[in-house]
């Protein structure tokens, strides 16, 4: 289980280095259209069907919400921000590593889920709290963030599932990559009952 959540939170949520031979993996963020033992397809957000194979191994993974107590001076999370007009980063989402996953991923980078987004996995050592949100002091090792979380932001977690969540009309983030010419899903991040995976 610990190699399964290390796989899924190192590729969905933090930079992978990839296989020699082969083109670096990216993020596939849409719906299930249809999946099966052969193939799957995701409609993106701009109307494409991107159809995949899957990878040997292929791994598929839940995000679930959690309190946002969850998130505790010492605990390692990993958080996609947007500079404000000031330069000031405001979270769009927190996720709370699983203690051995603590490390993936570490450090601050730009991320590709909205432009001028950015991601930080680093170990809170401060938190301040406002009316309308709270103030996260990240430290990784080659420096710290400041990161204004407002309230209402998705704090989540991600733990092991399988395959039987991947059905039409699931929200997912897919790693994908091209092998020997084909494009293939390594691992699937995905949410239950609509949920949509902020990261």
């Amino acid at each position: 289980m610990k190699r399964r959540i290390l796989l899924a939170l190192g590729v969905a949520i933090a930079s992978s280095a990839f296989a020699q031979g082969t083109a670096p993996p990216t993020r596939l963020r849409g719906t299930i259209e249809r999946a099966d033992a052969k193939s799957l397809q995701v409609k993106t957000a701009d109307g494409r069907i991107v159809t995949l194979g899957y990878a040997d191994e292929f791994a598929v993974n839940e995000v679930v919400a959690v309190d946002p107590a969850a998130i505790q001076s010492g605990t390692f999370v990993g958080t996609t921000a947007v500079p404000g007009p000031d330069g000031t980063l405001s979270a769009v989402e927190v996720h709370v590593f699983p203690e051995e996953a603590r490390g993936t991923g570490e450090g601050h980078r730009p991320w590709d889920l909205q432009p001028g987004s950015t991601m930080t996995n680093a170990t809170v050592t401060a938190i301040t709290s406002g009316a309308n949100d709270r103030t996260l002091t990240l430290r990784y090792k080659d420096g710290e963030k400041t990161i204004r979380v407002p309230n209402g932001v998705p704090i989540v977690t991600v733990k092991p599932s399988d395959r039987s969540l991947m059905i039409p009309g699931a929200k997912v983030i897919v790693t994908q990559q091209v092998r020997d010419g084909q494009v293939v899903a390594t691992r699937a991040v995905v949410g239950r009952n609509g949920f949509a995976p902020p990261m």
